[in-house]
């Protein structure tokens, strides 16, 4: 069996980030920003993106009663939104998940 030659070290370091996970920390993180910025403050401390799949944005919530409200009353809006400041990401929809694991911070004075 033959020995392998030399790696160029792009090569190298694609293949450690794909076995380490860096790029997908990475990903989750920016989706997690971008999230941030479509929801603001008013919904972001009480949510979490979770992951696109098929043109789909999923967003784990906090609490029932936030959920219903924003899947009757904020989904189309952030949508929109979403779908406005990252036209690059393709996404066609929204759907939340309700998620006692997200970390919900104190509540503000709004």
């Amino acid at each position: 069996m033959a020995e392998p030659g030399p790696q160029s070290l792009s090569d190298v370091l694609a293949k450690l980030i794909a076995l380490r996970g860096y790029a997908r920390r990475q990903g989750d993180a920016q989706l997690q920003q971008a999230w941030t910025e479509v929801a603001g403050t008013q919904f972001a401390s009480r949510t979490r993106a979770l992951s696109i799949k098929r043109a789909v944005l999923h967003v784990a919530v906090a609490q029932s009663a936030l959920h219903a409200e924003l899947v009757s009353f904020h989904r189309q809006k952030l949508l929109a939104k979403f779908q406005a400041q990252f036209p690059h990401l393709k996404i066609k929809d929204l759907k939340f998940k309700l998620d006692s694991g997200v970390n919900p911070s104190q509540p503000t004075d709004e």
